[in-house]
C-alpha cells in the first residue's frame, strides 16, 4: 500500500502555513512542466522529482489566482484542480480550502445505523439549482424526518446540466452550484442542523468532454472496458499514480469538506486485481484519517456484483465498505407492485423475491440468473441490516426510463402508499429520492450540457438508439434541450395542494414510526420472519426486538383481502393505516384488535400493528 500523508492533500496547488504555493503534479511522461498564471502570462517551471512528480514552492501564487500547467508547451487545466474559471477546457483557479472558518466543531456523525437517506440532484432540486439554494430548504428536510442527504456527483461537468456522471475534474466542485466554498457553507450549515452529508463520487470513468487526463499519464488502461470505456488504470502500468491521485481525492471530501459519507458509484466497474484492491486500500487510509481527526466517515457502494466480499471488514479480507445500495429489493417490489418485467426486471418474480429480500438482503445468492444467464450472488449472512440501503425510486431507476417517470406516474396514490411503507419497515437503510415524499409529478429526465457539438449529438442519436427497441409511446426527450433540464425541476407549490400535502403528512409518520418504534429502529436481520400468500397478493412482515413486536400487514392486490394476526400477543395496537380516511384512503382498519384475529386490508395499502402502544 502507498503510504499517503492523509493529513492534507498534496496534488495540484495547496498553501503552507507560510502562505506560499505548493505545486505538485503527475505527468511521468512529460519533458518539462510549469504552471502558467493568467494575470500575467507568467511561467514558473516545475523540477522534477521521483515517480514522475513535478513540484515547486512560490509566493507568487494566490488563492484566487488562475492557471494551467503547460505540459511540453501545451496548457491543460490541471487534474487536482479544485475550481475552473468558466468551463472544464479553461482555467483552473487556486483555493485555499483552510481559509474557510468551521463552526461544526461540535458535530458527531450520526450512527449508519439510524441514516434515513435523502438522495437529491443539486440542479433540480431547487428553482435555483445551487448550494445557496438547497440550504433553504434544509428546514423542510429537517420536518420531513429525514437525516441524511445523498447529493448527486459535484465533481466539474461541461456546462451547466448534467446529472454529474460525466465529471472529468474530481477535486474541483461545479462551479454554477456554487464552487468549493459554496459546498463547504453548504455543509457546515447541514451539520448546524444535524444532517449528515453523503456526497456521490464517481471513481469508474471520466466524461468524454474535457477528459485531458490522458495527457499528463497513464490514468486509463486497455486491459479492460467499462461501459463508458477504457477503464481507469488501478492495475497497469504506471496504476500509483492513478491510485493515489483518487485516494487523495476521498480524503480531500472527508477532511477539508467535512463530508460524512461518499456513494461511491458502481464499484462494480472499478477493475483491479491488485494484491490490495483500491477500495482496501482507500478505507486504510480513510481509518487513518478518523484516527487522526476523531471523525467518522463512512464509505457507501452501489455495487452490482452481490458480492460480501466488498462490504466484509478489513480484517476478514474484505474491502471494508460501510454499506451498499440493493437494488434488487427495488427490482423484487416493483415487480410485486405491477411493474413491467423487461430488461433485468425478467429476473424479478415478485412476492417471493420481496420476501427473499427482506429475509436475505440479495435475491440472488447462488441462484441461476436467466438475464445473466449464469448462477449469481454469494449469501450475505453475517451483514448487519445498516450494510444495505434500499428505496422505491432512486435517480437511476426514474431517469433511466426513457420518459423519467417517477413512481407518482407510474402507479396509484395508494400503491404509493404501500411502497413507501414497505420501504420503511424492511430491517435496512431507507432511502427516498427527491419529491417522492410529497408525490412529485414531473419526470427526472436524462440531461446533460455539452459543448462540444459532434458529442452533443452522439448523445442525442445514443438516447434514441438506446430506447428504439421499446414499445413504450413517444420519443426520448432530447437530453441537451434546455426544456429537459426544466421539467426535470421540482415544483415546491405542490406541498399546498391535494393529495401532495397529504402524502407529505404520510412520509412524516412513516419515519417518525421508524425512529421512535424499536421493532423498526433496529436493524437484526435475523429478528424476522415473512409470509406470503400468492394467491391474494399479500406478505406479512414480522419484526420484534425484546418483547416488543411489529406486524405489517402488506396488500398488493387491487381487492380487499383478510389476513390474521399473530398469536404472539393478546391483543394488537394499530401504528399505521395507510389506507385510512387520514391519509385519503378508502377505509380504515380498527385501531385495535386481539390475538389471531382477522382484519380487513384494503387494495394496494399496508398496516401496522404492534403488541406495545
Amino acid at each position: 500500500m502507498n503510504q499517503l500523508d492523509s493529513s492534507k492533500r498534496t496534488l495540484g496547488v495547496t498553501f503552507n502555513t507560510q502562505g506560499q504555493a505548493e505545486v505538485y503534479v503527475w505527468a511521468p511522461k512529460a519533458e518539462k512542466v510549469a504552471i502558467r498564471l493568467s494575470r500575467d502570462k507568467k511561467n514558473i517551471s516545475l523540477s522534477k522529482g521521483e515517480m514522475g512528480y513535478w513540484q515547486t514552492t512560490s509566493p507568487d501564487i494566490q488563492p484566487g489566482d488562475a492557471y494551467k500547467i503547460v505540459l511540453d508547451g501545451t496548457e491543460r487545466p490541471d487534474p487536482a484542480s479544485l475550481a475552473q474559471e468558466d468551463s472544464v477546457h479553461g482555467n483552473s483557479v487556486a483555493v485555499d480550502v483552510n481559509q474557510f472558518e468551521w463552526t461544526d466543531g461540535q458535530w458527531k456523525n450520526i450512527p449508519l445505523e439510524d441514516y434515513i437517506l435523502y438522495e437529491l440532484h443539486t440542479g433540480t432540486f431547487t428553482p435555483e439549482g445551487t448550494f445557496a439554494g438547497l440550504e433553504q430548504k434544509l428546514d423542510y428536510l429537517k420536518e420531513l424526518g429525514v437525516n441524511a442527504i445523498e447529493i448527486m456527483p459535484v465533481a466539474q461537468f461541461p456546462g451547466s446540466r448534467n446529472w454529474g456522471y460525466d465529471g472529468v475534474l474530481p477535486f474541483a466542485t461545479q462551479n454554477s452550484y456554487g464552487g468549493a466554498e459554496g459546498l463547504q457553507h453548504l455543509v457546515d450549515v447541514c451539520h448546524k442542523k444535524e444532517i449528515a452529508v453523503i456526497l456521490d463520487v464517481v471513481y469508474n470513468h471520466m466524461g468524454p468532454e474535457g477528459n485531458y487526463l490522458n495527457d499528463f499519464g497513464p490514468y486509463f488502461t486497455e486491459k479492460y472496458n467499462t461501459p463508458w470505456g477504457q477503464a481507469l488504470n488501478f492495475d497497469d502500468a504506471g496504476c500509483d499514480g492513478v491510485r493515489k491521485y483518487f485516494t487523495e481525492n476521498l480524503l480531500m471530501w472527508f477532511r477539508d469538506f467535512h463530508i460524512d459519507a461518499v456513494r461511491m458509484d458502481a464499484v462494480h466497474a472499478i477493475k483491479d486485481f491488485s494484491a490490495t484492491h483500491i477500495l482496501r486500500e482507500m478505507k486504510q487510509c480513510v481509518n487513518q484519517l478518523m484516527k487522526e481527526t476523531g471523525r467518522t466517515h463512512y464509505m457507501i457502494v452501489e455495487l452490482d456484483l452481490n458480492d460480501t466480499r466488498f462490504i466484509n471488514p478489513l480484517e476478514k479480507q474484505g474491502f471494508g465498505m460501510d454499506a451498499q445500495w440493493v437494488d434488487e429489493f427495488h427490482h423484487a417490489l416493483r415487480v410485486t407492485a405491477g411493474g413491467d418485467r423487461n430488461g433485468y426486471y425478467v429476473d424479478f418474480e415478485g412476492l417471493s423475491h420481496l420476501a427473499k429480500a427482506y429475509k436475505d438482503a440479495y435475491v440472488y445468492d447462488g441462484q441461476y440468473s436467466p438475464h445473466r444467464d449464469k448462477i449469481f450472488g454469494i449469501k450475505a449472512e453475517n451483514n448487519p441490516g445498516q450494510q444495505f440501503i434500499v428505496f422505491s425510486q432512486n435517480h437511476d431507476q426514474v431517469g433511466n426510463r426513457m420518459l423519467g417517470e417517477r413512481t407518482s406516474q407510474l402507479t396509484s396514490f395508494e400503491m404509493q402508499k404501500l411502497l413507501a411503507g414497505a420501504v420503511m419497515v424492511s430491517p435496512y437503510l431507507p432511502m427516498l429520492f427527491m419529491g417522492e415524499e410529497y408525490s412529485e409529478p414531473n419526470p427526472f429526465l436524462y440531461f446533460v450540457s455539452h459543448t462540444d457539438p459532434e458529442l452533443a449529438e452522439a448523445v442525442r442519436k445514443g438516447r434514441k438508439a438506446e430506447f428504439a427497441a421499446f414499445h413504450a409511446e413517444g420519443e426520448a426527450p432530447d437530453p441537451m434541450a434546455e426544456s429537459t433540464f426544466q421539467e426535470s425541476k421540482l415544483q415546491w407549490n405542490l406541498l399546498d395542494q391535494e393529495p401532495h400535502s397529504t402524502i407529505f403528512r404520510y412520509y412524516q409518520t412513516l419515519i417518525r414510526l421508524r425512529k421512535e418504534v424499536p421493532a423498526l429502529r433496529q436493524l437484526n436481520r435475523h429478528q424476522l420472519t415473512v409470509e406470503t400468500n400468492e394467491n391474494q397478493k399479500t406478505l406479512v412482515l414480522t419484526r420484534w426486538n425484546d418483547n416488543q413486536r411489529v406486524v405489517c400487514l402488506m396488500n398488493f392486490s387491487k381487492t380487499t383481502q383478510q389476513l390474521r394476526l399473530p398469536a404472539h400477543a393478546s391483543s394488537w395496537t394499530k401504528l399505521l393505516d395507510s389506507a385510512a380516511p387520514e391519509w385519503n384512503g378508502p377505509a380504515a382498519a380498527p385501531e385495535q384488535a386481539k390475538e389471531a384475529s382477522t382484519v380487513v386490508v384494503q387494495p394496494e395499502s399496508i398496516q401496522i400493528y404492534t403488541n406495545h402502544a
